[in-house]
């Protein structure tokens, strides 16, 4: 027998959401074009060497493999390992893809290459509520760009749509992987080390500042490295500028222009966005990606509790993993399966949404009259109208509650020939 419920962290979307996930795709895609963005699209599909290049962190883990097939995976298959078997598999993102389309496609794109890439991404992770093995990744990359005018314009681009959809109380903090280099390099810390070092730094939120230090401490570094890395934090969070504060703290132990760079940055955007969001330097900022390279940044909102629903950072080394010559890259993701989340529980009702009619006639009506309602509703849709014509249910006040879940909110009801007229209401 045919199981009729879903694979195990996959999920059918229902017309009411599908009708709010529409709406939030081409708002989007209106918006990011605005910019100068082009729509690409990339294979769900990856050769397994681009996904398992170290570059993708923790998620390198939750690949969905591929078996190679036919005669190849016959072959193949005699005292062979199950890594061995494999040769693709479903992308956990769209920046690796991303980066492989580029390097396969860049003699026919433009330079600066803007690029906006919606669509599915699969991850075998845990499934429990908002996490599931199969959701939907909305990205604006930006490659060819090496100036901080690439940051500059993905978060204003970024926030300008989520202000279109009415997301409000944002906050976009930003960081530089390099200044957490330099925090770890002034601490004493051995650079084989940073990155388990950052690791425990992006548990600030949870931990709190007691708990980085606790944590430090417990794996096993030298307790005065712990200590001077710990002054830096504290200095740096209390400071009235921060920048000003790590440029003498970190001194040569950061590369020259980086902090400068940052400052550039949120100056740029304050005098963009003439305060509709806010853009703050936060030294906690890590971004798990083992593929950034120096700015990152991370979108959170007054309206989502104070969760992430978004974020991204600088890329340089990725296109020459696969071309053998670095390019600058930066790139902005916006959670949108969280956002639609949100929305869908708030009874969310597109602003731009057109009035639904529905059409409810009796069984007993004939053909020749159902063909009438028909011809009335198809000069209704002409106008840009949506209009479903529909047999009456038995029990028809389930079937309209049915139908007002999915955004009906006008009914007409035919039960007799001489009530026809009210095809004129429509």
């Amino acid at each position: 027998m045919f199981i009729k419920e879903t694979t195990k962290g996959m999920r059918d979307i229902l017309p009411r959401e599908a009708e709010i996930r529409e709406y939030l795709l081409n708002k989007m895609k209106k918006t990011y074009a605005s910019f100068g963005f082009s729509q690409i699209e990339t294979p769900c599909v990856e050769h397994i060497e681009n996904l398992t290049s170290k570059q993708g962190g923790d998620n390198e883990k939750l690949i969905f493999k591929i078996l190679k097939r036919g005669e190849k995976l016959s072959d193949a298959a005699e005292g062979l390992d199950i890594d061995e078997l494999v040769d693709s598999g479903l992308r956990y993102d769209l920046t690796v893809p991303l980066s492989r389309y580029y390097s396969n496609n860049a003699s026919n794109l433009t330079l600066p290459f803007k690029a906006m890439q919606i669509g599915p991404v699969w991850r075998a992770d845990r499934p429990q509520k908002g996490r599931f093995r199969q959701f939907v990744q909305c990205d604006i990359d930006i490659f060819g760009d090496a100036t901080n005018s690439a940051e500059i314009e993905l978060i204003t681009a970024t926030s300008t749509y989520l202000e279109s959809i009415g997301i409000g109380g944002v906050t976009i903090m930003i960081n530089d992987r390099r200044i957490l280099a330099g925090m770890a390099r002034a601490s004493g810390f051995d650079e084989e080390c940073f990155s388990q070092v950052f690791i425990t730094l992006d548990k600030y939120d949870k931990i709190g500042e007691s708990g980085i230090e606790k944590e430090l401490l417990e794996s096993g570094y030298n307790p005065l490295c712990v200590e001077k890395y710990m002054s830096i934090f504290r200095g740096a969070m209390a400071a009235e500028d921060r920048f000003a504060y790590l440029d003498e703290a970190l001194g040569g132990d950061v590369d020259e222009g980086v902090i400068a760079n940052l400052r550039e940055i949120v100056d740029a955007v304050a005098t963009i966005s003439t305060g509709r969001f806010n853009l703050d330097f936060d030294p906690t900022l890590v971004r798990g990606m083992g593929y950034y390279t120096g700015v990152i940044f991370e979108i959170k909102s007054e309206d989502f509790k104070g969760s992430s629903i978004g974020g991204g950072g600088r890329y340089d080394k990725m296109i020459g993993n696969f071309t053998g010559q670095n390019t600058p890259a930066c790139g902005f993701s916006i959670g949108f399966e969280r956002i639609v989340a949100a929305l869908v529980e708030k009874n969310f009702k597109p602003s731009e949404a057109v009035e639904k009619t529905a059409v409810l006639y009796d069984k007993r009506m004939s053909t020749q009259d159902y063909a009438l309602m028909q011809k009335a509703a198809m000069a209704a849709r002409a106008e840009g109208k949506i209009v479903l014509v529909q047999k009456m249910n038995k029990n028809v006040g389930f079937q309209k509650q049915k139908l007002e879940a999915e955004g009906y909110s006008r009914f007409i009801d035919i039960r007799y020939p001489d009530e026809m007229a009210k095809l004129e209401e429509i």
